[in-house]
């Protein structure tokens, strides 16, 4: 039902929809931090301790982002995505000039986009794999504006003295190992990392080691988009209001075979649809991979496009009377459909395109590097209109584009080549892997734990003990992850590792929290 919605919109329905709702008490500024033994949950609510003891517990905390280990990545500068969204998204601030992104699944492309929307240089993407994770839509947007995206490359190394002053990334082989004489050096002050997720899932363990009836939704069960989150939310919450209230609710066997749909990773790619006659008016879409997507064929008002086989999974195609009116465009969440009028001039037709980027004014004159579907040049040309749509909080941008471009134009340049160029002297790093640190919070190097796993050590509890590793404030959220790493390296097997012992609690809170009684220490609920 929110097929096309911007996600910022969709967060503000959901949340009124609660906080309208007479059955809901929505406990605001609480934080849970543990799910115990004798089946209470602490929860520090406005500052004071308390004690739920639920009937079912609905684990939808989201995930967190998985870090990577290079040199300098203790410098000032580096961002996980979610930090960064935060600011950008929420806050309104712009935390950085220039930024690099590493990492090109969906979390990367999108948050590199989010930037050029909040007026920050973005100097490159770079991704380990030979193509990005992501959705191609996102990635071609990225290209189309400006951002190279450098596939089978890692960083290096962030270079500076007490914040990052540029990055360094190399091309790798097919063992993920860095090849000699491809090194980089790029000018940047903020390095972002978007290198996966994991579920939040400890509170679900503990609750079933617990005994207590546990569900889970989102990120929270499984690493999926949005819109499966969403939509397998809603089973989620139909199966709760049937173990509270048996038969009061029944779930379609169709709503598991969407939401499996739903779940599925980019698939296949295809070429452009054949143009038909160049004449009248017609959407051109630039969606060219198999991804859960439709909202262009249901805000369709005259049907013209449809997807070809599956109604979410499949390829849309044009196929019918376009009247031009362009909700297609504004609606397309990953701008991948142009719109090409030949009514007035079959020789020079408008070509219409969707453009969000607002701290980059543009206006009617303006010259435009209009380019191809991946960023490709393919003239300069003049903007002929710009409409806004309000609904989708976009413009229409409009251009008079010669008929042999027409169908190839999928968007144009906004941001300079010079901002992405490297630097003429490239900074290669000295030390090694076994200097860049694993545990960021005790200083505790790569080449420690590494030395511990090579004398026999597969007990991170062990490895914990000798390092501190993990004693920290994260509570070893990103250095157990990164540990595993470096067994994965040495050849050592999953299931020959012993996992580090889950600790209470899960989230900081200070003990002055704990110690007074009379203050809700021992409000149990």
């Amino acid at each position: 039902s929110f097929a096309g919605t911007r996600g910022n919109d969709i967060g503000v329905t959901l949340s009124q929809k609660i906080e309208n709702h007479e059955s809901v008490k929505l406990w605001s500024n609480s934080t849970a931090l543990y799910v115990f033994f004798d089946k209470k949950v602490g929860v520090v609510k406005d500052g004071v301790y308390k004690l739920i003891i639920p009937e079912i517990i609905l684990n939808a905390a989201g995930a967190r982002e998985k870090f990577l280990k290079f040199q300098g990545n203790t410098l000032a500068g580096i961002y996980g995505a979610g930090a960064f969204q935060t600011l950008v998204n929420r806050d309104l601030v712009r935390p950085t000039n220039r930024l690099f992104i590493v990492g090109g699944g969906n979390v990367g492309l999108i948050a590199g986009y989010h930037a050029l929307q909040a007026g920050i240089e973005v100097v490159g993407l770079v991704e380990a794999m030979p193509k990005v994770g992501g959705y191609k839509v996102h990635a071609d947007k990225l290209q189309r504006l400006g951002v190279p995206i450098y596939t089978s490359h890692t960083v290096l190394s962030a270079n500076g003295e007490e914040s990052v002053e540029s990055i360094t990334i190399s091309a790798i082989d097919n063992k993920f190992k860095p090849i000699k004489g491809t090194e980089k050096t790029f000018k940047c002050d903020t390095l972002l990392i978007a290198v996966g997720l994991e579920s939040v899932n400890e509170f679900t363990d503990e609750a079933e080691k617990a005994g207590v009836k546990v569900f889970s939704a989102g990120d929270a069960g499984e690493i999926a988009e949005a819109s499966s989150a969403m939509f397998n939310g809603k089973i989620v919450g139909l199966k709760i209001a049937s173990e509270l209230k048996p038969g009061v609710a029944k779930i379609p066997d169709s709503w598991y075979q969407k939401a499996e749909i739903l779940k599925k990773h980019p698939g296949k790619f295809i070429d452009y649809q054949k143009v038909r006659k160049e004449k009248g008016v017609m959407p051109v879409i630039h969606c060219l991979q198999e991804i859960p997507c439709n909202p262009c064929s249901t805000s369709c008002p005259t049907k013209a496009i449809r997807m070809d086989g599956d109604p979410i999974l499949g390829f849309p195609r044009f196929d019918g009377n376009c009247i031009g009116c362009g909700q297609c465009v504004a609606i397309c969440p990953g701008l991948a459909i142009t719109l090409v009028d030949y009514r007035k001039d079959e020789d020079n037709p408008t070509v219409t395109m969707p453009y969000e980027i607002m701290n980059h004014k543009l206006s009617i004159g303006d010259s435009l590097q209009v380019v191809d579907i991946t960023g490709n040049p393919l003239a300069e040309l003049q903007i002929d209109s710009i409409s806004d749509n309000k609904k989708n909080k976009m413009q229409l941008i409009k251009i008079k584009s010669p008929a042999e471009l027409a169908h190839k134009i999928a968007g144009f340049r906004i941001q300079p080549v010079e901002i992405t160029l490297p630097e003429k002297e490239t900074i290669i790093p000295e030390k090694t892997d076994d200097n860049t640190m694993v545990c960021l919070c005790e200083r505790v190097t790569a080449g420690e734990i590494r030395t511990l796993i090579q004398k026999g050590v597969t007990d991170i509890n062990q490895i914990k003990a000798i390092t501190r590793m993990g004693m920290g404030p994260c509570g070893s959220k990103t250095c157990d992850n990164l540990t595993r790493q470096i067994f994965r390296e040495e050849g050592i097997p999953y299931e020959n590792i012993k996992e580090n012992t889950r600790r209470p609690i899960f989230v900081e809170i200070p003990l002055v929290k704990f110690s007074d009684g009379k203050k809700g220490g021992n409000n149990v609920q």
